[in-house]
């Protein structure tokens, strides 16, 4: 099981993730992401591996059990 979670200490609001994936991330009011909790699908592991490591602040984790 593949999530992405969001490590709010390190989180600047840039919205680069929601942006690189929409799929599984939009952002609230402030400009902050709003992950939606559930399991990444096979399909976009890939993209969310990426915009993991395309966030500015490194705060977005994908994690895999």
């Amino acid at each position: 099981m593949t999530t992405i979670d969001v490590d709010w200490t390190r989180c600047d609001a840039h919205g680069l993730c929601s942006r690189l994936l929409p799929e599984k991330v939009s952002l609230d009011e402030w400009g902050f992401p709003v992950v939606d909790g559930r399991e990444v699908e096979p399909g976009l592991v890939k993209a969310a591996r990426q915009a993991a490591l395309a966030c500015p602040a490194l705060a977005l984790r994908v994690q895999s059990s």
